[in-house]
Parts: structure tokens; C-alpha cells; sequence
């Protein structure tokens, strides 16, 4: 797996990754991670096609996803101990 792209982001760490024909997209915040895997011929531009991915309706998308990651481990450890 090889490091492409680092995107700076002022609420999680978002990097791409390039390995057996497809770009990787790991996004992380905390002790919590997404990751998406899309084929590079699935893809017209490349590199730059991940790039156009990754606009601010999705990024907000995925900071949502993390409140919800958030709550239902939380939840999960709750039960867990008590």
C-alpha cells in the first residue's frame, strides 16, 4: 500500500492510498476511521477524480457518520460495563 495524497482537513485526517488497482480513502477522527475503496479505472482523472470525490457535501456526510460511530460505541461499551 502506498501513501498518495494527505488532504488537510480542520475535523479529520484524510489520506489516500494507491494498492492492487484502486485508490483507498481512509478518513480518521480520533480513535475512529472510514475508508473507501473505489477501482482506478472507475475512475477518468486519476488521482484527481478521488480529489473531486471528496467534496463538502460528502465530508459533511462522513462527520455525521462519526457522531452516530460515536454514539453507538459508546453505547456498546455501556452495556459492556454496567
Amino acid at each position: 500500500m502506498r501513501i498518495i495524497a494527505e488532504l488537510p482537513h480542520s475535523d479529520f485526517k484524510v489520506t489516500i492510498m494507491n494498492m492492487n488497482q484502486k485508490f483507498i480513502v481512509k478518513i480518521e477522527q480520533g480513535t475512529l476511521e472510514q475508508s473507501f475503496k473505489v477501482a482506478e479505472m472507475d475512475l477518468t482523472d486519476g488521482v484527481n477524480s478521488v480529489f473531486e470525490l471528496l467534496d463538502e457535501e460528502f465530508l459533511t456526510k462522513v462527520a455525521a457518520r462519526f457522531i452516530e460511530m460515536r454514539a453507538d460505541f459508546k453505547d456498546a461499551y455501556y452495556r459492556y460495563n454496567f
